[in-house]
C-alpha cells in the first residue's frame, strides 16, 4: 500500500483541442451554398399566389422578348447595311463634273460605272444608278451631284428595270439617242446583255454538272442515283439520255449532244423483251426523239421514233379501242396492270400529240387513227360532270369506272391539258 501511495498520477488537461485544416478554403463554397439555401428558403416562404405571379411575369417577359427579337434584329441589320452602303458609296463614287462626259467609244467599258452598278445591285428595292446619301462634303458638291443625277434621270424615262437590276432600253430602234450615240453602245444595255449571257452560262453549267454525274455513273441507263453514285433501270432504254437530247441542242452543248447521238445510233435498240408503260414511253421516248428530229433535221431520230411508235401499237388492240397501259415491245403483246383491268384516263388521253405528229411526218395514218378513236370514245361517254372526267376507264367495256371520283390532279390532269394542245396542233379547227 505504501508503494501505491508514493506513486503520483500524472496530471491531465481539462480541455480538448481540435484543429480543422483547410477551413478557410471552404468558406467561399459554404457561403455560396448558404446563399442558395437562403434564396430557396425565401422562395418557399412566399405564398402560392406570389410564386404564381412571379412565374407568370417571367414567362410573359420571355414571350415578349422572343416576339420582339426579329424586329430588333432586322432594325440592327438594316442600320449596319446602311452604314456599309454609305462607306461603299464614299469609296466608289466616281468624280462627276458639272458638264456631261464625252461619249464612250465602242468597245470601251466605263469601269467606275460598272463597279458602282455591281455594288448597288445587291441592295433591296429598285436599283438606282447613284447613291444619293452624302455623309461628307460641302453644299457645292451636293448640288453638283444632284444636277448630274437629274441629267441621268432624263435619259432613264424610256428604260425598264430587269429582274436582276440591269437597265434595259425599251426602244430597240437604231436611231441615235440624245447624246448622239447608238443605243447599242449604251453601257447599261451592254450590262444587261452581259447579265443575260451570264445567266445562260449558269444554266449550261448546271446542266453540265448533272450530265457529268449521269455520264460517269449511269451512262445509257434510265436513271441516275446521285447519292449512291449508281443507277436504276425502268425500261432499260436510256430514258434520261433520250429525254435530254433536245435540251442539249437548245443549250448549244454540241459536244455532249454528239456523244449522246452516237449512243442512240449504236446502242439504242427497242428489240427487247421488256414491258414498258405506254404513256411514259410515248411522252419520253417517242416525244423526245420527235422533238430532237424537229430541232436537228437528223433522220436518225425520226427512224428511231418510227421504230418505237410501231412497237407501241399493240396496246390499242382492245375490244373497246381503249389502249392497255403496258406493252412488251419485243414480243408485240400488251396487257393491263396486274392489279386492275382499268387504264388511267390521263394516260390514254395524253398520247395523242406524239402519235399524230408521227403520222404527219411518216405519212402513215395508222398512228393518228388509233389515238383518234380513243378521244372519240371518251368524248361520247356518259359519266362526265361539268366537263370533268373520272380517273379510270375500263379497257374491256370502254366505260368510265369508279364513277363519282373526280380530280384535277394525277390520273386525270393531263386530259384537260391535251385538249388544248390537240386543238392548237390541229390549227385551232377541231371542235370536239
Amino acid at each position: 500500500t505504501t508503494r501505491f501511495k508514493n506513486m503520483q498520477i500524472p496530471s491531465r488537461p481539462d480541455y480538448v483541442s481540435v484543429h480543422f485544416t483547410g477551413q478557410q478554403s471552404r468558406s467561399y463554397n459554404n457561403n455560396k451554398q448558404w446563399r442558395s439555401q437562403s434564396c430557396w428558403r425565401k422562395w418557399k416562404q412566399l405564398s402560392r399566389l406570389q410564386r404564381s405571379l412571379a412565374l407568370f411575369t417571367l414567362i410573359l417577359l420571355f414571350i415578349c422578348g422572343m416576339a420582339s427579337y426579329p424586329t430588333v434584329a432586322k432594325h440592327l441589320r438594316g442600320f449596319t447595311e446602311r452604314e456599309q452602303d454609305a462607306e461603299r458609296s464614299i469609296l466608289l463614287r466616281p468624280f462627276r463634273p458639272h458638264e456631261l462626259p464625252e461619249p464612250v467609244k465602242q468597245g470601251q467599258h466605263p469601269l467606275p460605272e460598272q463597279l458602282s452598278q455591281r455594288k448597288l445591285s445587291n441592295k433591296r428595292g429598285p436599283p438606282i444608278l447613284q447613291n444619293r446619301l452624302q455623309t461628307k462634303g460641302n453644299a457645292s458638291n451636293i448640288l453638283s451631284e444632284d444636277k448630274a443625277a437629274d441629267v441621268r434621270m432624263e435619259g432613264e424615262e424610256d428604260r425598264v428595270i430587269s429582274w436582276r437590276g440591269a437597265v434595259i432600253d425599251t426602244d430597240q430602234a437604231t436611231d441615235g439617242n440624245k447624246d448622239g450615240k447608238n443605243k447599242e453602245d449604251s453601257p447599261h444595255l451592254k450590262h444587261s446583255q452581259d447579265s443575260e449571257t451570264s445567266r445562260i452560262e449558269a444554266v449550261r453549267e448546271a446542266f453540265r454538272h448533272a450530265w457529268k454525274g449521269y455520264r460517269d455513273y449511269a451512262w445509257g441507263r434510265d436513271e441516275l442515283r446521285p447519292i449512291s453514285r449508281s443507277y436504276s433501270e425502268w425500261f432499260g432504254l436510256g430514258l434520261t439520255l433520250i429525254d435530254a437530247l433536245d435540251t442539249m441542242w437548245i443549250l448549244g452543248l454540241k459536244q455532249e449532244f454528239e456523244e449522246a447521238r452516237r449512243w442512240v445510233a449504236t446502242e439504242l435498240t427497242f428489240n427487247k423483251n421488256v414491258d414498258v408503260n405506254l404513256f411514259e414511253s410515248t411522252i419520253r421516248i417517242l416525244g423526245g426523239l420527235l422533238s430532237t428530229y424537229h430541232l436537228t433535221g437528223d433522220s436518225l431520230f425520226l427512224d428511231k421514233a418510227k421504230d418505237i411508235g410501231s412497237r407501241l401499237m399493240p396496246a390499242f388492240k382492245t375490244q373497246s379501242k381503249i389502249p392497255y397501259s403496258d406493252v412488251n415491245i419485243g414480243k408485240g403483246t400488251a396487257h393491263p396492270p396486274r392489279w386492275t383491268s382499268d387504264s388511267t384516263v390521263a394516260e390514254v388521253t395524253s398520247i395523242q400529240l406524239e402519235f399524230r405528229e408521227l403520222s404527219r411526218l411518216t405519212q402513215e395514218p395508222q398512228y393518228q387513227a388509233a389515238v383518234a378513236e380513243v378521244m372519240d370514245q371518251v368524248h361520247k361517254l356518259d359519266g362526265k360532270l361539268d366537263g370533268l372526267v373520272p380517273m379510270f376507264i375500263n379497257t374491256n367495256s370502254g366505260q368510265f369506272s369508279h364513277q363519282g371520283i373526280y380530280t384535277l390532279g394525277a390520273r386525270a390532269d393531263s386530259y384537260y391539258e391535251y385538249l388544248l394542245k390537240q386543238w392548237i396542233q390541229g390549227g385551232k379547227k377541231e371542235n370536239q
